[in-house]
């Protein structure tokens, strides 16, 4: 899925991004797991991505108001991924995980753009899959590379189980 909205110019949404990227970084505060729990939990079903700018805006949301989140669907893809970067989050091992770079509705970016959006989206990854995706995840575009849960537990993601 496209993470540009083509009605909207690259330095808009470079704003955009670069606005709530800015923005959340500052919310990244962690919390006590009592704090967490009485904020609730969000679970994650089936997920196939979508907009990077919508997927933005539900993770500042979902990190203002302290949620936890659980990814317990079948497959989390694309941006669906991004809960991964949110404190607290576990992830069922057999859910599938597909990862890929940013494109404009499946095609490739001017090298300045993906490099850009490649480390927005980068940025909500722990470490050890972060530097994953920017070495080869991200290159992929058509399709999705695909990862169980039980791989990002390895990775040190927590496990839901």
């Amino acid at each position: 899925m496209s993470f540009l909205n083509s009605a909207l110019s690259f330095a808009g949404l470079r704003k955009i991004a670069t606005v709530a990227t800015l923005g959340l970084s500052t919310l990244l505060v962690p919390v006590t797991a009592a704090e967490a729990a009485q904020r609730g939990t969000y679970v994650v079903g089936n997920d196939r991505g979508g907009y990077l700018h919508d997927r933005l805006i539900e993770l500042g949301n979902l990190q203002r108001n302290g949620t936890r989140v659980q990814i317990r669907g079948r497959v989390c893809y694309s941006t669906c991924t991004m809960f991964l970067g949110l404190a607290g989050t576990c992830v069922d091992p057999n859910t599938t995980f597909g990862f890929h770079g940013p494109s404009k509705s499946g095609r490739r970016l001017s090298p300045q753009k993906f490099d850009y959006f490649s480390q927005v989206m980068a940025n909500y990854y722990p470490p050890q899959l972060r530097d994953w995706f920017m070495r080869e995840g991200r290159h992929r575009i058509a399709g999705v590379y695909k990862m169980k849960g039980t791989e990002l537990i390895r990775m040190g993601v927590r496990s839901c189980a």
